[in-house]
């Protein structure tokens, strides 16, 4: 399907797609390299996935860990299946627990719902892996005993959140700052403590994590701190099998893990974009820019007021993708200036995404994340175990159905995403980064259906990105004028830096093999044979 895109690379990049039958595309290559490497010794795009992500916990821990969170998106063979692996609440977070609060807390034992990701590997194995999941474990296994060496932007993001964690988190300083301050580009890191936990999860598939040793260290540690993580809490924890959410988009599918992952909010961007003939406008023209901000911030709206724990939401969010209602939203926004909307934007962009393919047809869409950074700034004693803060994305708010309590699952910002044509496989793809996420899909959605941008191209494209209010980020790349134009519709443009317009991988399929992208604003690289 090749013919529906140009060729052209219009932005300085330093990426070229990789043309191939079987593709690993991740964050950072040793995770790369580690997934290509389960295929070629017999696994299949799950297992190459599983392996790909167990590396990023051990050389991008500023993202994610083994006390992440994750989700899925893959074509089976068959069929589009969704896996929510995201955590609950502890059993005592009750609102009143809560009260002493102002805003949900960042960081610390109050911040942390039950860490998914283990069990995402465990589920995902055991459904469509072929090889052992010990064998998937080995390359991370290798690199947490003997040392990997720290990639560039993996280390600049270390020293820029160190400061925080080192101020409240003495257990944090022994893990990921052994010598009191972080990597240097190129530094070899150890993490033998986290080797061994790795090798347990490994042996015991996922047992120890939420049942065995594991688990009664995590509640131990919580216990001795002030935290309500039980082990029945840990004990009572599985991923769900889901429906995705779609919408279509000129012949195109979109699909998204229903809440309480933000992935609607995605889909009511689309939904409202397609409201307007937006072929008709000049690709990065301010007539597009303003319709998409616009559309993003109506998405948000809804996305805030409604996503919660699929228990206590208020109504099918397919009600939010029906025709009549987007028409309703998209009848809001004036082409001649900005709706100031106020909605609270998540704006961490802490988390790793990756995608694979194999020559059998099998496609994986998966993230994982902490969060913000490092995550809670807990870190289990002896065991490499960095804890997520997913809590935060709670809120007080009485009566919202996001609103903190007990076995919930909250509000949750990362999002695998995929496309699907005529009920077949197309493109399997992620945003990284928060609240980024969402408009970073659809603006590459834009940019590769519309415009007919291939996909390298379409991530290495300047990228903008709705923050609160009228106020809307821009890399620098984007024209003088357009931003000037913007800014006479009455946007607050800010230009941000790279770090703040997240990172994508990308696999598209081809009439034969696929085309594999990864975004220059991460270690990354796609990989393939």
């Amino acid at each position: 399907m090749s013919k529906n895109f140009n060729w052209k690379f219009d932005y300085p990049s330093q990426r070229m797609p990789i043309l191939a039958d079987n593709i690993v595309a991740t964050s950072h290559p040793l995770a790369s390299q580690a997934g290509l490497q389960m295929i070629k010794i017999g696994g299949n795009a799950i297992d190459a996935a599983i392996a790909a992500a167990i590396v990023l916990t051990v050389v991008e821990p500023t993202m994610n860990g083994i006390g992440s969170d994750a989700f899925a998106i893959l074509w089976d063979g068959r069929q589009i299946v969704g896996l929510n692996a995201s955590g609950r609440s502890p059993n005592g977070w009750t609102p009143e627990y809560f009260s002493k609060y102002d805003s949900m807390p960042l960081y610390g034992w109050d911040s942390i719902t039950v860490p998914g990701a283990v069990s995402a590997w465990v589920e995902l194995s055991k459904k469509y892996g072929q090889l052992s999941f010990h064998e998937l474990f080995e390359p991370a296994i290798n690199y947490a005993k003997n040392g990997f060496l720290v990639s560039p932007i993996t280390a600049e993001v270390w020293k820029i959140l160190s400061p925080t964690y080192k101020k409240k988190f003495p257990n944090f300083i022994k893990a990921f700052l052994p010598n009191g301050k972080p990597p240097e580009p190129g530094q070899l890191f150890k993490f033998p403590a986290q080797a061994k936990t790795l090798d347990l999860i490994a042996k015991t598939e996922g047992e120890a994590f939420y049942s065995g040793n594991l688990a009664k260290k995590m509640v131990f540690h919580a216990k001795e701190n002030g935290g309500l993580l039980t082990l029945e809490d840990l004990e009572k924890h599985k991923p769900t099998w889901e429906k995705t959410l779609t919408i279509d988009y000129k012949g195109y599918k979109l699909h998204e893990i229903p809440p309480n992952s933000q992935g609607l909010a995605a889909l009511i961007m689309l939904g409202i974009l397609k409201n307007f003939d937006i072929s008709k406008l000049s690709m990065d023209s301010s007539e597009l820019l303003h319709l998409e901000i616009e559309s993003m911030k109506l998405a948000f709206i809804d996305a805030h007021r409604y996503i919660s724990d699929p228990k206590s939401l208020e109504f099918d969010p397919n009600y939010l993708l029906e025709q009549n209602y987007l028409s309703q939203r998209a009848a809001l926004i004036n082409p001649k200036f900005a709706n100031v909307y106020n909605f609270d934007s998540l704006q961490q962009n802490d988390t790793v995404y990756l995608t694979t393919a194999d020559a059998n047809g099998l496609m994986v869409s998966y993230i994982q994340s902490n969060f913000w950074g490092f995550g809670s700034g807990i870190v289990i004693p002896d065991t490499g175990i960095s804890l997520q803060n997913r809590g935060y994305a709670f809120t007080l708010e009485e009566g919202h159905p996001n609103q903190v309590g007990p076995n919930k699952r909250p509000y949750h910002t990362i999002i695998p995403a995929f496309v699907t044509k005529n009920e077949k496989p197309l493109m399997s793809f992620g945003v990284m980064g928060g609240s980024m996420q969402p408009q970073g899909q659809v603006q590459l959605m834009v940019r590769i259906f519309d415009y007919g941008q291939n996909p390298q191209t379409a991530i290495d494209a300047p990228r903008w990105r709705v923050q609160t209010g009228l106020e809307v980020s821009f890399e620098s790349e984007f024209n003088e004028n357009l931003l000037n134009n913007l800014k006479i519709l009455g946007h607050n443009v800010i230009e941000s830096h790279y770090f703040d317009f997240g990172g994508a991988q990308l696999i598209y399929k081809l009439d034969n093999g696929y085309l594999g992208a990864s975004d220059w604003r991460k270690d990354g690289q796609a990989v393939g044979f």
